[in-house]
């Protein structure tokens, strides 16, 4: 008699039901990982800007003074990939996320007289550098 070789049909299912598992935790972790890393590189635009935004504050008393983002900034306002980066008469950096990123909403610096530049995000995502709101 020769023997038998090969898995079983239980074997097989308890294989299939086991990857299920795991994707279904890693699935929802790997999304996490994406939208943070976004944000993350987001933030990583906005930071530096706030060299030259501070120049153009000192030098007019305000960041909007009627030109546009790259006049002021050096940077155009589609210089990222992930979304738009404005300027308000407030003195507020805003990088807004498009609609294809895994992210909603947008990530604002706001240069304060007393206390200096502080970050507000209003995205479902909270990161160590700029807080949720």
């Amino acid at each position: 008699m020769k023997k038998q070789q090969g898995f079983t049909l239980i074997e097989l299912m308890i294989v299939v039901a086991v990857i299920g598992v795991l994707s279904a935790i890693a699935i929802p972790m790997y999304k996490d990982y994406i939208k943070k890393s976004e944000v993350a590189s987001a933030l990583a635009t906005l930071k530096p800007l706030t060299t030259e935004a501070e120049l153009a504050y000192q030098e007019n008393g305000s960041l909007s003074s009627g030109a546009s983002t790259i006049d002021i900034l050096g940077i155009s306002s589609g210089a990222s990939t992930l979304g738009t980066i404005s300027i308000s008469a407030e003195n507020v950096i805003t990088f807004n996320f498009d609609k294809q990123t895994a992210v909603s909403g947008a990530l604002s610096l706001t240069r304060s007289a007393t206390d200096g530049w502080s970050c507000s995000n209003t995205t479902d995502v909270d990161t160590k550098g700029c807080p949720k709101a």
